[in-house]
């Protein structure tokens, strides 16, 4: 099963990433199913499919599956081009290719989902874990920095919630190398971040900027590294 998932998802990631150049996503998105490399892509899948799965006709159905519904699924992205918000329509494209694979798998292996490890407290922890380390964390800081309103911090000058996305990405890197008992790492991450700020800080008329930006820091990473040690010290008790 794990081989034969791997064979389908190689192709599926050269036929979609690798073998597929801009100037065919240009010409698929203003011609529609009527652009030729809508088809040559087809191929593509096709071809890495037959190459992957070395050549074995017992598997001519699961390739004819995969491909037909590859074409279905990239005609209605298509269609529904600049009707859906674009990363949006991206990630369902993908999760339908996904699908599509793991319904050919179960037709080949018939695997077992195991539901009750998905459950399992174990599970369950590492997902509370998460969504604290970075959605609730993320609240809590706001509420804990919006006490102090800088000048020199302007929402035009920034990306839209740039801020809250880099601070949900730091934690959560805090929280895996917490998990991965690499604790250099959290330093070198903590470093890293000072180099990208030193332009900030030094542009800085007074200490105010330097100060708003290490009490984020600190809350930041003591919030994820306190979520992190906590999570395993209750792991041990389960």
């Amino acid at each position: 099963m794990i081989i034969l998932t791997i064979k389908l998802l190689i192709a599926h990631v050269i036929g979609d990433f690798v073998l597929q150049p801009n100037s065919w996503v240009e010409d698929k998105k203003s011609k529609k199913h009527k652009s030729k490399y809508l088809y040559l892509h087809g191929l593509v899948h096709l071809g890495a499919l037959f190459i992957l799965l070395e050549f074995d006709w017992s598997y001519w159905l699961s390739i004819l599956i995969i491909v037909m519904s590859h074409l279905i699924i990239d005609f209605l992205k298509l269609k529904l081009d600049k009707k859906i918000n674009p990363r949006l329509l991206f990630v369902l494209d993908q999760l339908l290719h996904l699908a599509i694979i793991s319904i050919v798998v179960y037709l080949n292996t018939s695997y077992i989902i195991a539901l009750e490890k998905i459950y399992s407290a174990e599970s369950l922890l590492l997902i509370l874990a998460i969504l604290t380390v970075s959605f609730v964390s993320s609240i809590i800081m706001k509420i804990i920095i919006s006490k102090w309103v800088l000048e020199e911090d302007k929402p035009e000058d920034s990306l839209e919630n740039a801020g809250k996305y880099i601070g949900i990405l730091e934690r959560l890197f805090v929280f895996a190398f917490i998990l991965l008992n690499q604790w250099s790492a959290i330093g070198l991450l903590i470093a890293a971040k000072s180099v990208f700020r030193f332009g900030d800080l030094s542009r800085a008329k007074d200490r105010k900027l330097t100060e708003y930006i290490l009490i984020g820091t600190l809350i930041s990473f003591g919030l994820a590294i306190s979520i992190g040690l906590l999570y395993q010290y209750i792991n041990t008790l389960l």
